[in-house]
């Protein structure tokens, strides 16, 4: 039963996930045809590409960590973390469902200075 709400919450943030990034890949085309009369508008569109390109480049790295979750429900493995191998805890995977580690090990990975 739990796997199954983790599955369908994945399953429905991945939905979202590839709308936005329909939405923002017609949006980057339209700033690409945007007419440029001057400095200010140059830097305008420079500024809304940057955003748009860095709103697509995160959702797409969140997609991949939604089918990479999804793939660990398929194969058994969802909810464990994959550093110390205990359960990650409900409250975590609720908040976020396609977390790889329990937050001890988080912390640690975060704190390391090659990540």
């Amino acid at each position: 039963m739990e796997l199954e709400f983790f599955e369908k919450l994945l399953l429905e943030r991945k939905e979202q996930i590839l709308k936005n990034l329909n939405t923002s890949a017609s949006e980057i085309e339209d700033l690409q045809n945007v007419e440029i009369n001057d400095d200010g508008d140059y830097a305008s569109v420079c500024a809304d590409n940057l955003i748009e390109h860095a709103i697509h480049d995160q959702q797409r790295k969140e997609l991949e960590e939604i089918e990479y979750a999804l793939k660990k429900i398929q194969n058994g493995e969802y909810g464990i973390c994959e550093m110390c191998g205990e359960r990650i805890k409900t409250l975590r995977l609720k908040i976020k469902p396609y977390a790889k580690y329990c937050i001890v090990c988080r912390e640690i990975i975060e704190k390391e200075p090659s990540r």
